[in-house]
Parts: structure tokens; sequence; C-alpha cells
């Protein structure tokens, strides 16, 4: 089994596979403070609630936008399971990811991951909509090159900046208000964010596809995505697992060069 794990600003995610099967996943806090052993302990934690012991993991492969983290990662996958991880980056995909960007180095690992998956199960031309702390958009062109993409805040990050500075107005749940005009605060607050996300994505997605000249499949990922992607007109599909599946295709293809 393959143990992938995502490691963003604000969740961590986590997924067993069985061959192309994910059999298991978790999301949990990303707590930047964690050692490796911290990290190792949670991690038992998890997969023995699932029945699991280390010696089922044949490999690891990990994605973080943390940098301390993918470090500390790689001493816990070390202890735990005496295995090297695959590490994803722009340079360590090789030829599954392919793009003219001016500095590779700049492409965090998940928008890497998503562009990977994107591309081999949705075919080219793709566009991924990352929804997390950011809100990424990742477009792949017809020739299945990584053109670029888009980054801007995430829908709690927004909703966290507006509460903490408007002081008459408390955190809600971002869902859907089922009215564009809020016959009270919350349904107003929820129709600017929850709307105006999907709304915002529509308008950029829009954009992406007249500089390309054509359109494309939208896919949405991320925990927020089930919440957003209902109120666009753009997505056409969503797929939870999508970064997880890119981390599993890296692995496959460097498993020979991963150091045992």
């Amino acid at each position: 089994m393959l143990l992938a794990i995502d490691v963003g600003n604000t969740q961590t995610v986590l997924g067993i596979y069985r061959g192309e099967r994910l059999a298991h996943m978790w999301r949990v806090a990303t707590n930047k403070a964690h050692t490796g052993d911290e990290l190792r302990l949670k991690l038992c934690g998890l997969m023995q609630a699932e029945g699991l012991s280390r010696d089922m993991i044949r490999g690891v492969a990990l994605a973080s936008v943390v940098p301390a983290l993918t470090l500390r990662w790689q001493d816990a996958s070390r202890a735990e399971f005496g295995r090297e991880p695959y590490v994803c980056t722009a340079s360590t995909a090789g030829s599954l990811f392919r793009t003219n960007y001016a500095n590779p180095a700049e492409i965090g690992a998940d928008r890497v991951a998503d562009a990977v998956a994107a591309q081999a199960l949705y075919g080219t031309p793709v566009v991924v909509v990352d929804f997390g702390t950011a809100t990424n958009i990742e477009v792949v062109d017809e020739n299945g090159m990584f053109a670029g993409g888009i980054i801007a805040p995430g829908l709690e990050t927004g909703a966290n900046a507006l509460f903490s500075h408007a002081s008459r107005l408390a955190a809600i749940d971002l869902v859907d208000p089922r009215t564009a005009i809020g016959g009270s605060t919350e349904q107003a607050v929820q129709a600017g964010i929850v709307y105006g996300e999907a709304d915002r994505v529509d308008g950029l997605v829009r954009r992406v596809f007249a500089q390309l000249g054509y359109e494309a499949t939208v896919v949405a990922t991320g925990g927020l995505a089930s919440r957003v992607a209902p109120l666009s007109s753009t997505i056409d599909r969503v797929d939870p697992e999508l970064t997880l599946q890119g981390l599993r295709m890296l692995f496959e293809s460097h498993e020979d060069t991963v150091e045992r």
C-alpha cells in the first residue's frame, strides 16, 4: 500500500492506496509546530484505528507547501516505515509535468500534483480549481503544458478576514443561503461570501477560456469544493482526491528511483 500525504497551510490530507483505489483518507488540521515524532504519533493513531500496520506501507509520497513540515514528514517516514518518501516538486515530477513557467521552483507541490492527476484522468485541456487556504486555479493547455494559473484568497480565508475586521459580524456557517438578497445579516453574509466565491471562480475561469481561445474541462477539488461547485456554472466535475491521485501517479512513475 502507498501512503500519500498532502500538507496544506490549514489542513493535511492523508490517503492510503491499495493499487489505484483509495482505501482510507483522513483530513486533519495542519500544525506547523509539530515535530517529526508528533507527526508519527498522529499517523500511527489514524492507521491503528483502521487496523493498518506499518509493514503494510510499501512507499510514501509527499506534497507539502509548508517547508518545515516537509522535512519533518520526511523524518517521520524514515523513522516509522524505514523509507525515503517521494517528495513532489515541479522538477521531481519529470515528464509527467511539462511547463514553460519562468521559474518552475515557484510552483507549489499541490499545484503540480493536481495538474498531473487532472491531465491523466480528464484529458487536456483541463482547468483545476482547488479550494483550500487559497483558491488555486491551474491551467493545462491543449498540448498538455502547465500554462500557469491563478491564486486568490480561499473561501474561509476571506471569511475569517471579514469576521476579524467587522466587529458586529459574527462567524457563521458558510453554506448556500438559497437567496441572493439576504433577509437577515446571516443570509446577507452567506450570499456575499458563498455566492461571491462561486461567481468569482466562474468569472476567472471564463477569463482563462478567453485567453486560451477555447474552453476546457473544469475540475474542482479541495476541502470546500463540495460547497461551491454546485453553485458554479463552469465547474464540470468534483474530485476530492485529485491531489492524492496525482501523488500516487507520480510515486508510481518514480518508484524504481525512490530510495529504500
